[in-house]
């Protein structure tokens, strides 16, 4: 006599899985990671208090790499 396998009390839900994330969970990250690469590409508004200045001409030759 073969044994029987014991059945599910719910379904398998098979449309995925439901999760309801807050607009906010997206908008944040995206915002701030905006802010900040518009800092990497502009960094004349970045007022650093005494930076080196090798990073800012490394930044201003990767603009000047992606704008050819």
């Amino acid at each position: 006599m073969p044994a029987r396998t014991p059945s599910r009390p719910h379904p398998a839900t098979t449309g995925g899985v439901d999760i309801g994330l807050p607009w906010w969970a997206l908008a944040l990250p995206t915002l701030a990671f905006i802010a900040l690469l518009l800092l990497i590409l502009n960094p004349s508004d970045a007022h650093a208090a005494s930076g080196d200045p090798a990073i800012g001409h490394l930044v201003e030759r990767v603009q000047q790499l992606l704008a050819r």
